[in-house]
C-alpha cells in the first residue's frame, strides 16, 4: 500500500435549513396564528484519529468532504430534521492546520481523539417566532445560515519510541528488519526507502517498544531536498533517536562528517530535533576489516560523550546490547 502523509482537503459543513412561513388552519377558528417550524441545524465536519489506518492515502484521491445539510421547517410548529455530521477518520498522529495560515487547529496523537474542523450553520426561525400583539401574522422567516467552509492540511507525523536516521544505505532498513517483524525493502545495492516504517521491538518478556525506520536524509532535507521535510517530520514526533552510520571499507567518506552532516540537517529543519536523546550506532562492522572508519567514529564519540554502539545486523553482532540500552533508556 502506498504511504501517504501529507494532503490538502476541502471541507464543507451543511446549511442550516429555512424557517417556514405557515398559518394554523383549524376547525372552528377563523384566524388560526402563524405557526412555521424552525429549520433543522446544518451537520458539522469532524475529524477523528483512528488506529485502524496508518496512512492519509484515502484522501489523497477525495478532496472534497461536505456534511449535510438541515431540513426545512413545516407548518405545525414542526421542526426541520437536523444534518448529521460528517465523520472523517486519520491515522493517529496526524496533525490538522488550516491551509491559508497553516495554523495548527489540532494534534490528533490518541486513539479517538477528534475536532470539528467546520461547524454547521443554524436553522433558520420560523414564522411563530416574530408573531406580535401588532403583526399577528408575519409572512416571513428567517434563512438558514450558511455551513463553515474552508481547505485544511492533513499532515501525518508517525508515533514512535525510537528513530532510526541517516544518510541512504546506512543500514537502517536492514536494522530494523532484524529486531522487529517490521519487513522493508532490502537490496544489496544503493538506494533509500521511500516510505518510513514502523516496526515494534521485543525486548525481554513482558517489555516492547516502538521503532521506526525513517527514510535515508540527505544534504538539503531540511530545504526539501530528497524529499526532506516528508521524512522529517516523522522525527518530531519520537522519543530518542538513532544515528545509524556506515563504516564498512567500502565507502570513503568521512563517518564523522557523516554524522555531523545529519545533525546539521535536524538543527536546520527543527532545532528542538538535536535536544532529543540520541546515540550513536556504527553499522557493517562485519565488512569492517581495516577498522579505519570505525576507530574514527568511536574515538569521536568517546570525546564527545556520546553513547555509540559497533553492530553488524546481518551478523546480529552487538545487537542485545544495544536493545539492552534502548529498554533501559525508553524505561527512564
Amino acid at each position: 500500500m502506498q504511504f501517504v502523509d501529507y494532503v490538502k482537503i476541502y471541507v464543507k459543513a451543511g446549511d442550516g435549513g429555512r424557517g417556514c412561513v405557515s398559518f394554523r388552519r383549524e376547525k372552528y377558528v377563523p384566524r388560526g396564528g402563524p405557526d412555521g417550524g424552525d429549520g433543522g441545524k446544518g451537520g458539522d465536519v469532524i475529524i477523528r484519529a483512528s488506529s485502524e489506518l496508518h496512512t492519509l492515502i484515502d484522501h489523497k484521491y477525495q478532496k472534497t468532504y461536505k456534511a449535510q445539510r438541515g431540513q426545512h421547517g413545516k407548518g405545525s410548529n414542526m421542526k426541520g430534521k437536523d444534518g448529521e455530521d460528517l465523520v472523517i477518520k486519520v491515522p493517529v498522529g496526524t496533525v490538522i492546520k488550516d491551509a491559508d495560515t497553516e495554523e495548527i487547529i489540532a494534534d490528533l496523537d490518541e486513539e479517538g481523539k477528534q475536532v470539528v474542523v467546520a461547524k454547521g450553520g443554524k436553522g433558520g426561525l420560523g414564522n411563530a417566532h416574530f408573531a406580535t400583539p401588532t403583526n399577528q401574522a408575519p409572512r416571513y422567516a428567517q434563512p438558514g445560515q450558511k455551513g463553515e467552509e474552508r481547505w485544511i492540511i492533513l499532515e501525518l507525523k508517525l508515533l514512535a519510541d525510537v528513530g532510526l536516521i541517516g544518510l541512504p544505505n546506512a543500514g537502517k532498513s536492514t536494522l530494523i528488519s532484524v529486531i522487529s517483524s517490521a519487513r522493508p525493502k532490502i537490496a544489496d545495492y544503493p538506494f533509500t526507502t521511500l516510505a518510513p516504517v514502523l516496526g515494534v521491538v521485543k525486548y525481554g518478556e513482558y517489555k516492547s517498544f516502538v521503532i521506526a525506520d525513517i527514510p535515508g536524509l540527505i544534504e538539503g532535507a531540511h530545504k526539501g531536498a530528497g524529499l526532506g521535510h516528508q521524512f522529517l517530520r516523522h522525527v518530531e514526533r519520537t522519543y530518542m533517536l538513532l544515528h545509524l552510520v556506515d563504516v564498512s571499507d567500502f565507502l570513503e567518506s568521512d563517518p564523522v562528517e557523516d554524522f555531523e552532516k545529519i545533525q546539521r540537517e535536524l538543527e536546520l529543519y527543527n532545532q528542538s530535533l538535536t535536544q532529543k536523546p540520541f546515540a550513536v550506532v556504527g553499522t557493517k562492522i562485519d565488512i569492517a576489516h581495516r577498522g579505519e572508519r570505525l576507530n574514527k567514529l568511536k574515538n569521536y564519540c568517546e570525546k564527545k560523550g556520546i553513547d555509540f554502539f559497533p553492530i553488524s545486523a546481518v551478523k546480529k553482532e552487538g545487537i542485545y546490547k544495544l536493545l539492552k540500552y534502548l529498554a533501559e533508556r525508553l524505561k527512564k
